[in-house]
């Protein structure tokens, strides 16, 4: 790790003079609260007055409190930071007032979908629809605290339902619909919800989806259902259900109107992986995701008023509670459902062009796939485009050159980490910070990022436990169900009392950005030299015959001198015995004899789960011996199928 690492972005002088940041900068230091020269001053401020930094963040962006808090954070400890106590709010209210771009005539959303269908709201025309939808839910006797579970694609009408919930002060909770019928059961039945919000059908990568029969069979596993409410977006009506449309129609003119519920009271239910049993429910409250949001969208990624914010995603990842945030700032959210890849991997950024894109974000695999395919793309057909997003996992120094290559040095590569867990960026980009290669600029405000080493000492230049030192507001209420707190406690603070543990490995560098290395519960440890999957990945999957891999440690406490696995699924007409020498080479150049692998195996898929993370940690335990139903549970993966070579290979 040196301090000569190139530079792949730079601020524009004039451009951060223009920023949301400079302007919060300057506003903090009118008010008297700090004077910081720079985003650096700025971040250490920030996570030392955790409380003035975030009633700061409610101030600026002017939060429609209904009763103002009796102060902002009286204790600064975790886990059970209470933030702004005796404070209302409503989420909804928040993302829908007017001012800030958020006329009636101003454009709230843009959707399309890959078979080419287009629509537009307004924000005047999204009110409506949401008031309306809010009075339909009523009179289905929705009410504060109410859960509405919702198995819908992106589209518009998800958005109106869900700020709908959120204006009753009722809880949200989404799947996409390609989820199986177990898994979206396992997610809805822990919450009882008594309406369920769906459609007749999707379309994927050139297919008309019917998911008729999985909405039957899931409402015969939510008992708790009073009505199910349904949107024609394949063409067709759901038997025995609401039409959105005939629900519209029977409120238009209804009054828009807000809830106020406490800071802290639940706006949604996200839900972890569920791999390795029920999927743990994190809740999540209107305050905390109102102000993460909104320094996420003004202040990190700098989105103004009119801007067009667009992230390739589905209902069932946090990158859509994410997006919709945008709304928060007056920003028009572009929403797209399909495959990223239908008919071509330039469809994703033809439509970046074709909506004026301003911060266009996906996911590091895409990325990697155009770079394998080897696509090309014209900056100056992008004149809208000033930032692309990244996470899901590391963005790879390749994908890196592929991004400022084909989108030349004006457009900032916004590369970030974070998780479900808070809803939001730990590390990623800001404004006025460079972006240096294969690298997150800076951790972002609010957050306290360190990376920890084994005694639990923050560490600088090494590969350490990402941790968080000071609590945030968007961090969990709680976990659906678990009334003593105890498993969140597990989750996050057993390893260092009174310090969230994230579970990435992460290098901070002596410039203050951030490398992430992969999952801490998946390192590869051989020979007392541990080393994050991510580097692993990287140079694998450069090879072109490498379509996909998995790397998998079989060492353990009990097995020291395991096996080091890495399965393969290779192009068409590639053979291991051609690819395997090639391999052994460069990661033995790359990153160390001693994690060159014992064996490469072929497989057909590798196992990922609903939102496409790679499942090495269930498949370690598998071939450790763990029967396959405890090591996984094969309804959040998105290719079952895909396992039956690991537990073969296990039984040998």
């Amino acid at each position: 790790m040196t301090d000569d690492a190139e530079v792949v972005w730079r601020p524009d002088p004039a451009a951060v003079a223009r920023s949301r940041m400079a302007e919060f900068r300057a506003w903090l230091r009118d008010e008297g609260l700090v004077d910081a020269a720079d985003y650096d001053e700025l971040w250490r401020w920030s996570v030392a007055e955790p409380g003035p930094f975030w009633g700061a963040i409610a101030r600026f962006f002017d939060v429609a409190f209904h009763t103002p808090a009796d102060d902002v954070l009286p204790d600064v400890v975790m886990p059970g930071a209470r933030w702004f106590p005796g404070a209302t709010l409503n989420y909804a209210e928040q993302a829908l007032r007017a001012g800030d771009g958020r006329g009636d005539g101003d454009l709230a959303v843009v959707f399309r979908r890959e078979d080419g269908l287009r629509s537009e709201l307004t924000f005047g025309e999204l009110r409506r629809q949401v008031a309306a939808v809010r009075a339909a839910l009523v009179s289905a006797g929705v009410g504060r605290g109410d859960r509405v579970a919702a198995l819908v694609p992106n589209a518009p009408e998800t958005l109106v339902a869900f700020l709908a919930t959120a204006s009753l002060g009722a809880v949200w909770s989404s799947c996409s619909p390609d989820f199986g019928v177990r898994a979206a059961a396992d997610r809805f039945a822990q919450i009882s919800p008594v309406v369920l919000v769906t459609c007749d059908g999707y379309v994927y990568n050139g297919k008309q989806v019917d998911v008729r029969p999985t909405v039957a069979a899931l409402r015969a596993q939510l008992p708790t259902l009073r009505a199910v409410v349904a949107f024609p977006f394949g063409g067709s009506a759901v038997p025995n259900a609401l039409a959105w449309d005939d629900l519209l129609a029977e409120h238009e003119g209804a009054a828009l109107e807000f809830e106020p519920v406490p800071f802290d009271h639940p706006l949604w239910v996200l839900y972890s992986s569920g791999t390795t049993g029920l999927p743990k429910g994190i809740v999540q409250g209107h305050g905390g995701i109102v102000l993460e949001h909104l320094k996420s969208a003004g202040l990190q990624l700098d989105l103004k008023p009119g801007e067009r914010f667009f992230w390739f995603t589905t209902t069932g990842w946090m990158m859509w509670n994410f997006l919709v945030g945008g709304l928060l700032v007056g920003s028009t959210v572009v929403l797209f459902d399909g495959s990223p890849g239908h008919p071509s991997l330039r469809s994703l950024w033809d439509l970046a062009a074709e909506e004026r894109v301003s911060v266009f974000g996906t996911s590091a695999p895409f990325v990697q796939a155009c770079l394998k395919d080897g696509l090309t793309l014209d900056p100056s057909a992008l004149p809208s485009l000033r930032a692309v997003g990244s996470t899901g996992a590391p963005l790879s120094t390749d994908g890196f050159r592929w991004l400022s290559r084909n989108l030349g040095p004006s457009v900032q590569i916004a590369s970030l980490s974070g998780g479900t867990d808070a809803c939001t960026a730990f590390v990623g980009p800001a404004p006025d910070v460079p972006v240096w290669l294969g690298e997150l600029s800076r951790p972002a405000l609010g957050a306290a990022l360190a990376a920890f080493n084994e005694a639990g000492h923050p560490v600088i230049g090494e590969v350490g436990e990402l941790v968080l030192t000071a609590p945030m507001p968007s961090m969990p209420v709680s976990f659906w169900g678990d009334e003593d707190g105890s498993r969140l406690r597990a989750a996050y603070f057993e390893d260092f009392p009174g310090v969230w543990r994230h579970g990435d490995w992460v290098t901070i560098t002596p410039r203050g950005s951030a490398v992430i290395h992969g999952r801490s519960d998946s390192t590869l440890n051989r020979g007392g030299v541990r080393m994050g999957t991510a580097e692993f990945y990287r140079v694998v999957e450069s090879h072109p015959a490498v379509l996909d891999s998995l790397v998998i440690d079989t060492s353990s406490a009990t097995v020291t001198d395991g096996e080091l696995l890495c399965f393969l699924v290779l192009a068409p007409g590639a053979s291991l015995a051609e690819v395997e020498p090639s391999l052994r080479a460069t990661l033995r150049a790359e990153l160390s004899p001693r994690h060159v692998p014992d064996r490469f195996l072929v497989v057909d898929d590798v196992p990922r789960t609903l939102t496409g993370k790679k499942c090495e940690v269930p498949v370690k335990r598998i071939l450790a011996g763990v029967a396959p139903d405890q090591a996984v549970s094969r309804e959040a993966l998105r290719n079952p199928a895909a396992l039956d070579p690991f537990v073969t290979l296990a039984a040998r």
